[in-house]
Parts: structure tokens; sequence; C-alpha cells
């Protein structure tokens, strides 16, 4: 068995080749897009976090909306870029979320990805300590954000405050009980993998990581997710890790699919990210029968407990539904996943 969710983007463009031509459209085709993987039968909406875009943002609104028009679906994020959050502000809002959800929150969190600006952080009020990165920077506000999921009380009651207090050192609210272990990092390297395994933070690989051996990309992912699994086993962690890879996978069911992505082979890429050699993962596009084929080999694939799905959010929720629903019927049993 497998959970299968989609992941969005959220991109939106004012061309008149665009399903979603403002933010509004974006956001709400967002939300559409989750009910209706709900009813087809997926287990997760996960929406991608990027600033200075016309992409979705801000994440907490959209995940509250989701959470109270679904009842069943995870929800998540693939990835929040922590070096722009203040992590205690962010804990209320991933609380108010997640309580209004029933606790389906599954939260993914990284350094992030390469930006739209020049050191973006800065605009929101961060920058590093001496002697340190932007990357050390984001590792540290995930620290925090985890300890203060905890819910154990930290600061100091006011003598005289405006409404009771409980005993003792105040916690932040609202808390969502069992929302810390529901806490994914967004590992572009086997280090990370490694690191985020010791704090018990589930796994979400991408499309990409760093090319560390020049082998194929599932190849490389697929090393990293047993390297991270290992080191959860050494770090004692009570619980079973969950890991999620992602992949762009099209079954090509009609005419209007082939004339979308029945473009011919496709492979992994090498390229320059944020002075990264990184290794991008293919696309997977074919008749239902050879896509199962395909797959069979992908040995990431076959180590996740989770597949999210990459989905062009442009072309609208009915096409995005029909893409859902050919690899949740066609494909996913065939596969063992279902």
């Amino acid at each position: 068995m497998k959970k299968i969710g989609f992941l969005s983007f959220g991109h939106w463009s004012p061309s008149q080749h665009s399903g979603t031509r403002s933010a509004a459209d974006a956001l709400l085709q967002s939300i559409d897009l989750a009910v209706a993987a709900e009813e087809l039968g997926a287990d997760g909406a996960y929406f991608r976090v990027h600033h200075f875009a016309r992409q979705l943002a801000s994440p907490f609104p959209l995940l509250a909306a989701v959470g109270a028009k679904t009842r069943r679906i995870e929800i998540g994020t693939g990835v929040i870029d922590m070096r722009y959050e203040n992590p205690l502000y962010m804990a209320e809002d991933a609380g108010a979320a997640d309580l209004i959800s029933g606790g389906r929150l599954q939260l993914g969190i990284s350094r992030g990805s390469p930006e739209q600006v020049i050191e973006g952080w800065r605009y929101f009020g961060f920058q590093p300590q001496e002697g340190q990165s932007d990357a050390d920077m984001g590792r540290r506000h995930a620290e925090v954000f985890l300890e203060v999921l905890k819910g154990e009380g930290f600061a100091e009651p006011n003598p005289r405050p405006m409404f009771p207090n409980p005993p003792g050192l105040l916690r932040l609210e609202p808390h969502s009980e069992g929302l810390r272990e529901r806490i994914w990092w967004g590992s572009g390297a086997n280090a990370t993998a490694v690191w985020a395994a010791k704090l018990g933070m589930n796994l979400q690989s991408s499309t990409l990581k760093e090319d560390e051996s020049g082998e194929p990309f599932h190849v490389q992912q697929a090393r990293q997710i047993r390297l991270y699994r290992d080191a959860w086993k050494d770090a004692g962690h009570a619980r079973a890790p969950r890991v999620s890879v992602s992949r762009s996978i099209f079954a090509l069911m009609n005419d209007q699919d082939r004339a979308y992505f029945g473009r011919g082979k496709d492979s992994d890429q090498i390229g320059q990210i944020d002075n990264m050699r990184a290794i991008f993962g293919r696309s997977y596009a074919g008749e239902p029968d050879q896509l199962i084929e395909e797959l069979k080999r992908d040995e990431a694939i076959a180590e996740a407990d989770t597949l999210l799905l990459t989905v062009p959010n442009q072309l609208g929720v009915a096409y995005n539904a029909h893409v859902l629903e050919a690899i949740l019927t066609h494909v996913a049993p065939a596969m063992g996943w279902r």
C-alpha cells in the first residue's frame, strides 16, 4: 500500500492560455482540486510555497480553507522555506490550521529552493547570525519550531494578566496534539536527510537532489532514503518514519493527454542550483501498460510510502482531476499501491 497525493506549485499567469489567471484563481482552484482529489480517493493535497512569485505563498489560510472543506484527505506543504519564518508565529498558525482540519496537517519544511529575489528573507526581517549561512538560519528556525510544537511551557506569565493563566510557564496556543510528529523535512542531499532523521522529522525527497554519485536520479534518491531510515533507527525514535517522493507522472488516456505530454522519452537532467551540481529526475508519460513497466524500475518510488504527483495546475481543476483519476484507477492497482 502506498499513499498517493498531489503536489501543486500553484502557478498563476494572466496569459489567455492559463486556466489560473490570478492569485484568487490559484487559491480557489487549489481548494476545489483538494475536494475533487478526496472524492477520487486520493490521500493527500500538498502545496508548494514560493515568495515574490506568481505562485502560492503564505500557506496557512489555504491549508485552513482546505481543512474546512474536506474530511479525510491529508493536507500538507512541500515545502515551507524556514529562512522566511518566525517559528513561534508559524507554530500558532500551524496549530490553528491543524485543529480546523481535525489533525490532518502534514507540514513539509526546509531551507527552501532558489529564490526570485536576492536574499529575500532579509525583507522579512531575518538575517543569519555572524559566522552562519542562510541555510544554517533556516535549520535553526526549524529546530525552534519543532521545540515549541511539543506544547511545553516556556514563557514567564504576567503576575497581573488580563485573563487568568493556568499554573506554571505558558506555551503557545492553540496547541494541536500530535502535530510535532507530522513535520517533514524536504531534503536535497544525503547529509540533511540524516539530520532530519536525528530530529525525528519525516522525509520529503523531491524531483531533484544533489548529484552525489553520478548515478541515475532514482538510484541516488533510493540511497538517500535508506540512509535516512538507518539514521532514524540509530536515533531510537519510538514511531515509524514516513517518506515521500515527488514525481511527474501522466497516463496518456486520450488525445488531449497525448497533445500535452506525449512528446517522447524523458530522462534525468543535470544542472546548477545555488552553486550545487543537481540532478533532476525524469518525468513519466505513456500508455498505462508502458507506464507501469517504467515505474516498476524506479527504486526510490519503491522505497517510499507516499507518492506526491506534481500537477499542471494552470490546466484547470477538471483536467487535473482527470490526471489523478487516471493514475489512481489505471496505474496504482497494477503497481500494488492500492
